[in-house]
């Protein structure tokens, strides 16, 4: 059973407006970022797909396999619409 991580999770654009909220503590007890990003959407009803997001790890662009460990910083980043 994976230990349960405890996380700070960044919301930003339509993200943080569907969540109400920019950002949060959130303990997680899965493995990996395609699943914490599941969990999240389930919870806030999130419209986007992970494809179309960026994501980073303290504060740093990484991909969605990268590993997540107790205490990191995770944003999930949409699209930013040019004009």
């Amino acid at each position: 059973m994976p230990a349960t991580k405890n996380l700070e999770i960044l919301y930003f654009a339509s993200l943080a407006e569907q969540a109400g909220k920019d950002e949060e503590k959130f303990s997680f007890d899965g493995d990996n970022l395609p699943e914490l990003y599941q969990t999240l959407s389930e919870q806030y009803g999130f419209s986007l797909a992970q494809a179309k997001l960026a994501v980073a790890i303290n504060h740093e662009i990484t991909d969605w396999n990268a590993p997540i460990h107790d205490g990191d910083i995770i944003a999930f980043i949409p699209p930013v619409a040019g004009g």
